[in-house]
C-alpha cells in the first residue's frame, strides 16, 4: 500500500480552497516533486499532509504502516528561525523528540543517530557552533539532519533552496538526491522546474482544479509543464 493517496482532495484556509481535485500517490522509495505558480496551494498542501492544516474535503490515506512521527519535515525558513539561539548538536537532536517517549532525557541511541545524520551532513565538527551564525547552506544541512534524526521513511521539503547560492543549491539538490537512493521517501516543493525534471521520478503540478499528477516524462508533454515554461 501507498505510503500517502490523496483523493479528490481540497486545500485551504477557513473551508475556503485554494487548490482542489488533488490526486495522487506516494509510494515508498519515491520521489515526488510540487510544482506551480506562486500561490497556486504547493505549501498548503505540504502542511495539510503534515497535518498543519485541515483538508477542505477529499480524503488523504496513509498506508503501509506509516505513522505520523515518522515523517521528516524541512519547512521554508523565516528570519526568525534563521536567528534561533541553539547549538547544532541541541537543533539537531530535537528531531528525536517524537522518539524520546516523553523522557526528560535523550538516549544513548537517539544521541547516536543524531551524531550520525550530523556526521552524514557533514556538520559534526560545527556540532557546539551557535545556529544563527552559519551560512544559509549550513542551516540547511542542520535542518536536514534534523529531520533525518525524526523519520527513515519520509521527508517533506518546502522549497529546500530557497536563497541558496546556484554551488550551495546543487550541493543540496545532490544531498537529497543521495538520501532518496538510500531509500528515504522524499516529497519536495519547489520553484525550480529543472530540478524536478532532473531529479523527481513523479510530478504534481498544483493548478487550481485542473492540476497534474504522473511520471516526468509524462509531465514534459503535458500541458501543464507547457505553461509553466512558457511553451517550451
Amino acid at each position: 500500500m501507498a505510503y500517502i493517496t490523496c483523493e479528490n482532495l481540497a486545500v485551504g484556509y477557513e473551508k475556503k480552497p485554494v487548490v482542489d481535485n488533488i490526486n495522487f500517490k506516494v509510494e515508498k522509495g519515491d520521489y515526488l516533486c510540487i510544482v506551480g505558480e506562486n500561490g497556486a496551494g504547493k505549501s498548503t498542501l505540504m502542511k495539510t499532509l503534515l497535518h498543519l492544516a485541515s483538508p477542505v474535503s477529499g480524503d488523504i490515506i496513509y498506508g503501509d504502516d506509516l505513522k505520523p512521527y515518522e515523517i521528516g519535515y524541512l519547512p521554508q525558513q523565516t528570519v526568525v528561525q534563521k536567528d534561533f539561539p541553539a547549538s547544532v548538536y541541541e537543533i539537531v537532536l530535537s528531531g528525536a523528540l517524537s522518539k524520546s517517549k516523553w523522557r526528560p532525557f535523550y538516549s544513548k541511541e537517539l544521541k547516536a543517530l543524531a551524531k550520525e545524520n550530523m556526521e552524514k551532513m557533514s556538520i559534526w565538527d560545527m556540532r557546539k557552533t551557535c545556529y544563527r551564525n552559519l551560512s544559509g547552506g549550513q542551516q540547511q544541512r542542520v535542518l536536514l539532519a534534523r529531520a533525518l534524526t525524526a523519520t527513515t521513511k519520509l521527508l517533506l521539503l518546502d522549497e529546500p533552496v530557497s536563497g541558496l547560492d546556484p554551488k550551495v543549491t546543487a550541493e543540496m539538490y545532490s544531498l537529497i538526491n543521495d538520501l532518496n537512493k538510500d531509500g528515504i521517501t522524499i516529497i519536495m516543493v519547489s520553484h525550480d522546474i529543472d530540478a524536478a525534471i532532473k531529479y523527481a521520478g513523479t510530478i504534481l503540478h498544483v493548478n487550481g482544479e485542473d492540476s497534474f499528477f504522473g511520471s516526468k516524462e509524462e509531465y514534459i508533454n503535458s500541458k501543464e509543464y507547457k505553461s509553466l515554461t512558457g511553451g517550451k
